[in-house]
């Protein structure tokens, strides 16, 4: 990294952190045999996964206090959404189990920042 920023500077960065998900999404949904059972899954997955870092994107601009938490809620949501694509995703590739447990863990810990920040947001409100 450059300009003296540390290696650990990107992990904090949601942004990019939900970018990388969102390409991990697509480079994982590629692998996915495509069967009539699994197209509709796959479909789901990619929208699911692909979309949380453009809420987040949407968040991060938000005009007021109510749109920037409405943002979030939906990247919470979506980031919930792929889970559970994931997880039938293992049900229909068994095959690909290893990988999605690791997408699993990444959109998880994303689904309890969302939650986080919600919460730390709407607790600014009733401190007022």
């Amino acid at each position: 990294m450059t300009n003296g920023q540390n290696s650990n500077a990107k992990i904090y960065d949601l942004e990019e952190r939900t970018g990388v998900f969102g390409e991990e999404t697509i480079r994982f949904a590629k692998k996915i045999p495509q069967t009539v059972i699994t197209r509709p899954i796959i479909e789901q997955f990619v929208k699911s996964g692909t979309s949380i870092g453009a809420n987040y994107c949407e968040a991060d601009c938000a005009e007021t206090k109510k749109d920037f938490e409405h943002k979030i809620g939906i990247c919470k949501k979506e980031s919930k959404e792929t889970k559970h694509w994931l997880r039938m995703i293992i049900v229909a590739t068994p095959e690909l189990k290893d990988e999605a447990i690791k997408l699993q863990k990444e959109v998880n810990e994303l689904v309890l920042i969302f939650s986080a920040i919600v919460n730390k947001s709407k607790a600014k409100i009733k401190e007022f």
